[in-house]
């Protein structure tokens, strides 16, 4: 089938790939796109592979955010992420 627009690649890209959910232990070597957080997360380091200020992102992230960039390494202190990978 073949990518007709936009939305349908984002449709195919999220969850129909690799993904991987961690809590608490460093995702180091990664390649993801985008990391989603369905509850209050703290971000204790991260990584963002062509970025600037990645650091300002060791925060806390309320429920439902969602990063979209190339992350290369993140740990969180609590919370949940859902990263997708490229």
């Amino acid at each position: 089938m073949a990518i007709e627009n936009v939305q349908q690649l984002l449709t195919e890209q999220l969850g129909k790939g690799t993904t991987e959910i961690f809590t608490t232990a460093a995702q180091t070597s990664k390649d993801y796109y985008a990391v989603h957080f369905p509850v209050t997360s703290v971000i204790s380091a991260i990584t963002v592979a062509n970025a600037t200020g990645e650091s300002a992102l060791q925060t806390t992230m309320p429920a439902g955010t969602v990063l979209y960039m190339n992350i290369t390494a993140i740990t969180l202190t609590s919370g949940i992420g859902i990263a997708y990978v490229e």
